[in-house]
């Protein structure tokens, strides 16, 4: 019986698994951290020593109070300016007190802080840059993510780090970067243990605005259960978890750039949690857009390992589909199935902010 199984498992799988492809991208499609249409002309410049257009985006993120753009632009330029520097040292030497500056001179500082051994020593070097580029900006939330980073390095205590978590939702209370910030500390990885960390971020979910990538802190409290030791969480709470941030998922279009990590980090969830048709559905809507995080943690390839990850998760959809079901019907994704047999059907997409 258990070659009968085996041998009709590997005939769905061959039958099955070339149809599932339809719809996604190629390979060689798929890019990593591949910048939105507003970072690219700022990255290209800054490849030909031209700071120019990286400030003004910056700038412009602040005059919008575009937070959540913000952080992600500001670590996306300090990450190239780690390999390119030259045009960030001349944007220094051109306006020293420019906020948008500061800010990405503090990201660069903590990022190259992390990669060393000695990263608690370092983060510690690194306090008066993150204190500059608060002071940039009073309204800006994203130096207190650097804080909370750096309280978590350092190994400040809880009241150090409650004293900065106010200062931070002060600014934003709902500020995608600083919660995940917080996560981590509260992680059981760090600080704090699986069920605090999943009970903070269930509440600031149940808060959050409607497409707000807070909806997906669940399931980022679920990666650090799944990834780190400690006690066991209930399975519903981590399918819970999961289904939030599918939600949040389906009110943006396939393809988005901006939820591709977290819909990179919901694969990955899904994936652990081994619900192979949700994760066939949000590879689908991460289309081109592989994220660094998470796969990073399991890899030094993450587009590699984002790659074989697909085709592993097509492979397992296509072995429990029956042989006789037809090619049309292995393209619906329309719904999920959980384990255990129980249909769950998408809700509508909603409005994004």
């Amino acid at each position: 019986m258990p070659l009968l199984r085996a041998l009709i498992s590997t005939a769905r799988m061959l039958k099955h698994t070339k149809h599932l492809a339809n719809g996604l991208p190629t390979d060689d499609d798929v890019l990593l951290d591949a910048p939105d249409e507003r970072l690219a002309p700022a990255l290209v410049a800054a490849g030909q020593d031209d700071y120019g257009p990286a400030a003004v985006l910056l700038a412009a993120t602040r005059e919008e109070a575009a937070w959540e753009n913000r952080d992600l632009y500001s670590r996306r330029l300090a990450c190239f300016a780690r390999s390119r520097p030259d045009w960030f040292e001349h944007w220094l030497a051109d306006r020293p007190y420019d906020p948008d500056a500061l800010l990405v001179k503090a990201e660069l500082a903590l990022a190259r802080a992390w990669e060393s051994p000695a990263y608690a020593e370092l983060l510690r070097d690194a306090s008066p840059l993150i204190n500059a580029a608060a002071e940039g900006d009073p309204r800006d939330p994203v130096p207190w993510r650097l804080a909370l980073d750096h309280a978590r390095g350092t190994h400040a205590s809880r009241t150090v780090f409650d004293t900065l978590w106010k200062q931070a939702v002060r600014r934003a209370s709902h500020h995608y970067g600083c919660h995940t910030s917080a996560v981590q500390y509260l992680s059981a990885a760090w600080y704090g243990s699986h069920r605090e960390c999943l009970d903070f971020a269930e509440r600031a979910a149940q808060d959050a605005l409607p497409g707000s990538l807070i909806h997906a802190l669940p399931a980022r409290a679920t990666l650090a259960y799944l990834t780190g030791p400690g006690s066991t969480i209930p399975r519903e709470r981590l399918d819970a978890a999961a289904d939030r941030a599918i939600e949040l998922s389906a009110a943006y279009e396939p393809g988005d750039p901006y939820p591709a990590e977290v819909r990179n980090l919901l694969t990955y969830v899904l994936i652990r949690l081994e619900r192979w048709q949700d994760a066939l559905d949000q590879v689908r809507l991460v289309g081109p857009h592989a994220t660094s995080f998470p796969w990073d943690r399991i890899s030094d390839d993450p587009l590699g390992q984002f790659l074989e990850l697909r085709d592993g998760i097509r492979l397992q959809v296509a072995s429990a589909i029956p042989l006789r079901t037809s090619a049309v019907d292995t393209g619906r994704t329309g719904g999920s199935r959980r384990p255990g047999g129980v249909r769950r059907i998408r809700p509508p997409a909603g409005d994004s902010t």
